[in-house]
Order: C-alpha cells, then structure tokens, then sequence
C-alpha cells in the first residue's frame, strides 16, 4: 500500500483502524489525543460506524472499551500517563478478568513534562498488572505494534498496554500499511463467569493471570520486536528500550560496535538478556522514563552481589567501593573516595540541565552503578560517542 507521513499517534490510529476496531474510547489528553481525532476524522471508520465519540473521564473510557472486548469486539482506549492514575481501577481488574475481543490500552506518557504535571512511567502500570507492554521504537513499528496487540491481546486472552512518549507521538516519518481487517463478529467467552469479580471468582482468575506469565515471556521471546545484535566490542553491551534504540542508531550511524538487545516487548526477553550479561563486562541501559530495566535486571547475575545506585540532589551520584558511599552529594571530581569515580569518564560535555532528559543506567560487574543524565538540546539524543570514549 502507498506510504503515508504519519504522526506516532496517527500511526497507532490507522493501526487501530485496519485491525478492525469497532470503538476508540478515549479521553483527551496530550500527547496521546491526535490518535482519537485521526479515527474520528477516518472516511473509512466513519463508513464503518466505529465508535469514536469521546468518554467522560479516562474510566469511563476504559469500562467502555472493556464491556465491547467482552463482548467479543475489538476496542482502543487512548489516554496521556496521569490519565492512568484515573482508570487505574478498571485497568487492574481488566488484568484479572481478562479480555475476549482484543483490547489495547493505548498510554502516552511525557517525559519532561512539556504539557504535563508529572513524568511517571506507565510500564510500570504494565509491570504492576502483570499484562504485556509495547514500546515502539518509530512510527512504523507503533502501527505494527497495534495490529500486533490487538492479535496479542485475543491470543493470551488479557489487554495489552501500548507505551509511547511524547518524542515518538509528536514525530513524523513514513508509514507503510498494511491490509484492512474485517471487524470480529459479537461472540461471548465459554466461561463468562470471569466477567465477574467476587472473591471467590477473582481468586480464580488471579491464578490463571499468574500462569499466564510464562505465555507472555514466551512471546517477549518470540517477539518481532525485541532483538539481539552482535557486535565485535564486548567491554560493552547496551540495552536500548522503545524510542531509545531509534537515539543509538541515530548516533552510531546505524552500526553500533557493541552489542545491542533492543527491547520493545514486555516481559523482558530473558534469554537475550542474560546472553549480553554473560557476554559483556559493561552494561548500558538506555531507557526513556523511570529505571524500569534497571531494576528488573538486578535479578539476573545470580551470586553476584548488585549495590543500588544513588541520586543526589544535582542528578549525580555512585556507590563507593565498600559497604557505604562517602560520595553522596558530590559530582565528579570532588570525591573523596580513593577510586576512580565513573561519573569522571561519564560526565557529558556541556552543562547538565533538567530539560529534554533521559535516563541511562551503569552496571558493572559485581556492583551496579547508575545516574541519571540531564543534557540539553531540542532532541533527547546525545552524543553517545563521546560518553563511551
């Protein structure tokens, strides 16, 4: 089909479309609202007679989106992240029951907050409901990825969370699409009990979410999206999450010298993990928003001792070599520990400042050191050659 210059949002919107969406329920909220008014300004939805009409709140949106999914048709929600906090009841619950039509969830989070009161992450949400979570890396894969969350979704029978930043939603690029699928067809589940969460049920059904796990680890496994890539340099690995992987590239010209796990499915894909730990003497973690692999990765080098990190008040700071750290609230080069500090070598150039940031995460063999960097710029990509030198 011809190739389109779409928005990230847009992108997941004619992915929507052409999975055979019967309904987008959705509460306005940048960055995630262009996906809404793309579907609502669609010829093809309107001749479709998709639902597209806004919800009161962001649960009730969600307790929309959930009741079409049960009954066998397949539904959107589209939210910005604190819009989270407002179906976070309905969400939790959709994990226990489970889902009958496909459903993603669709959370457009604001990393530096240009029109937000927070940065919070909602693979945490993700993590939180034991669901599996998207990251796209670029517009081409936000369309893939919700075609292929909604076939997800019905597949494990649960929702599926769909995560973006604000960088991917508000970025253009070409878009290739794919073929229209027809809508599903209204059908109930054979168990239709699962709908129903008294005690007794819900126990039930919380025990088949918890064995579910191991099907979602599977998938990450199997997953288009997640892959691992050799490279010739081994001091380091680098693990680069949804649109952090797009940063790498951009700076190593599309041929990075280390080897790179790109994470784009949740649960983490844990046999290419645990090959770059093997492999690698250095791990770098590149993910925009909380330290969310930073923490789950802390349960793989088994008999290894992993010493958390520290945040200061000026962004930096690092374990020391012992038991405790005698340089908190210091930067580089005013420690009075008697090793090199890392951040000497890490420090970027320039001046650190708390404007278009991300995080990126250190872990080095036996401890684990991490700080967050604070660059400036009107791209959050930075110089990656020359914090690696």
């Amino acid at each position: 089909m011809q190739k389109q210059l779409l928005l990230g949002v847009e992108a997941i919107a004619q992915g929507a479309i052409d999975s055979g969406i019967s309904g987008v329920y959705a509460y306005p909220g940048t960055p995630s609202t262009e996906i809404t008014e793309y579907i609502q300004n669609s010829e093809e939805a309107i001749a479709r007679n998709v639902h597209r009409t806004w919800a009161a709140n962001e649960k009730t949106a969600m307790e929309s989106a959930l009741g079409m999914s049960y009954a066998g048709k397949r539904a959107l929600v589209c939210m910005k992240h604190v819009g989270m906090n407002v179906a976070a009841d309905c969400f939790m619950n959709a994990a226990i029951t489970g889902a009958n039509g496909g459903l993603v969830i669709t959370a457009a989070d604001d990393p530096s907050m240009h029109s937000s009161q927070n940065e919070q992450d909602s693979r945490v949400y993700g993590k939180f409901a034991l669901i599996p979570v998207l990251e796209p890396s670029n517009q081409q894969e936000a369309y893939e990825m919700t075609r292929y969350g909604f076939a997800l979704s019905e597949t494990v029978g649960s929702p599926v969370l769909l995560r973006i930043t604000t960088r991917l939603a508000h970025s253009r690029s070409g878009v290739t699409p794919s073929g229209t699928l027809p809508e599903n067809h209204m059908h109930l589940p054979e168990n239709k009990r699962q709908f129903v969460l008294l005690p007794a049920i819900a126990r039930k059904q919380y025990k088949l979410l918890l064995e579910k796990q191991a099907d979602f680890v599977k998938a990450s496994e199997q997953s288009p999206f997640n892959s691992y890539t050799d490279g010739e340099d081994k001091s380091l690995g680098i693990i680069a999450c949804g649109i952090t992987y797009n940063y790498l590239m951009e700076h190593f010209n599309g041929k990075c010298k280390y080897p790179v796990v790109k994470v784009s499915q949740y649960p983490l894909p844990r046999k290419m993990l645990k090959r770059l730990l093997r492999e690698c003497k250095q791990i770098l973690v590149l993910e925009e928003g909380y330290p969310v692999v930073e923490e789950l990765l802390k349960g793989y080098p088994s008999g290894r001792h992993i010493a958390p990190g520290r945040r200061t008040e000026s962004g930096l700071g690092c374990p020391g070599p012992g038991t405790s750290c005698n340089r908190r609230n210091t930067g580089p080069g005013n420690c009075s520990s008697p090793s090199p500090c890392p951040l000497q070598r890490m420090q970027p150039p320039g001046r650190l400042q708390s404007s278009e940031r991300s995080d990126f995460h250190l872990w080095r063999r036996p401890r684990f050191l991490r700080y967050r960097l604070l660059h400036a710029g009107s791209t959050s990509s930075f110089s990656i050659h020359q914090q690696l030198r």
